[in-house]
C-alpha cells in the first residue's frame, strides 16, 4: 500500500461518484420494472369511471326531462346510450393515449 494519497484516491470512487450510480442504477430500475396488480386494479377503475359517470350524468338528465317535459318519446333511454357511447369513446381515448406513451417510451428505451 503506498502513502501518496493521489493514486488512493484515483482508484477509489469518491462519495458523490458513488451516489450518483446507485441514483443512475435505481432509475434505471424504476423505468424497466413492471407494473404492479394495484397498478392495473386502478388503471381498471380509471377506465370504468371514465365510462360510468357519463352515462350516469346522462341518465340522470333524461330522468330530469322526463319529469320536466313529458313526451312520447322517453328521453332516460336516449341519454343513458348517449352517455354510454360518450363514456367507452372517452375510455377509448384515454387507453389508445396511455399506449402512445408506452410505445414512445419503449422506442426511447430501445435506442
Amino acid at each position: 500500500m503506498s502513502d501518496d494519497p493521489q493514486s488512493a484516491s484515483k482508484s477509489e470512487p469518491t462519495l458523490a461518484e458513488e451516489v450518483g450510480a446507485k441514483a443512475a442504477r435505481k432509475l434505471r430500475a424504476r423505468r424497466h420494472a413492471t407494473p404492479g396488480v394495484w397498478f392495473g386494479l386502478g388503471m381498471m377503475g380509471l377506465i370504468g369511471w371514465s365510462v360510468v359517470v357519463p352515462t350516469l350524468l346522462g341518465a340522470a338528465l333524461g330522468l330530469w326531462l322526463d319529469n320536466r317535459h313529458p313526451g312520447k318519446h322517453a328521453w332516460t333511454l336516449a341519454l343513458l346510450v348517449a352517455g354510454l357511447a360518450i363514456g367507452c369513446w372517452n375510455a377509448w381515448q384515454w387507453v389508445a393515449k396511455e399506449d402512445r406513451a408506452m410505445r414512445e417510451e419503449q422506442r426511447e428505451n430501445d435506442a
